[in-house]
């Protein structure tokens, strides 16, 4: 009974994880040759990978890190659900992008002149567009979007 308890505990731990590991692809593609990046929780890896060798960085729920790191020094962003700033800032002189749920702005704006890409669903497109033509990257899973603004 004790092995098969834990076989099953472990074939659903398993396929939980498989479940959460998301890809990003270029443009509108699910093909594993257009995988830019594979993204599992915490890092995210350069393209197919989940090779610690291939972290391109951390993402702790406020912070991005370069690569594997979580020290300060390593801090390329800070998150607070809205904007994005660089480094361990909170001026609003260092807002990278802004996010209102549906358009990513370049800075602080939140004028349709600066909307840089808007994300729907699986796609992230070119602009305010939401033409196939203009898709940049289409997403499976789940991919945090501090990290996706990060990418862009």
């Amino acid at each position: 009974m004790k092995k098969t308890l834990f076989l099953l505990i472990a074939i659903i731990v398993i396929s939980i994880h498989a479940h959460a590991v998301s890809h990003l692809y270029r443009g509108n593609s699910t093909y594993t040759s257009d995988i830019i990046a594979t993204w599992d929780g915490r890092y995210l890896y350069k393209g197919n990978s989940t090779y610690s060798s291939d972290i391109l960085l951390t993402y702790d729920g406020k912070y991005l890190y370069a690569g594997r790191s979580t020290y300060s020094s390593d801090i390329l962003g800070t998150w607070d659900g809205q904007y994005l700033y660089q480094g361990r800032s909170s001026y609003s002189s260092d807002i990278i992008a802004t996010w209102d749920g549906k358009y990513v702005y370049d800075g602080r704006s939140t004028y349709s002149s600066d909307i840089m890409n808007t994300v729907i669903g699986k796609h992230i497109y070119r602009g305010r567009s939401t033409y196939t033509s203009d898709i940049v990257f289409t997403i499976s899973g789940r991919i945090p979007i501090p990290v996706l603004l990060t990418i862009m």
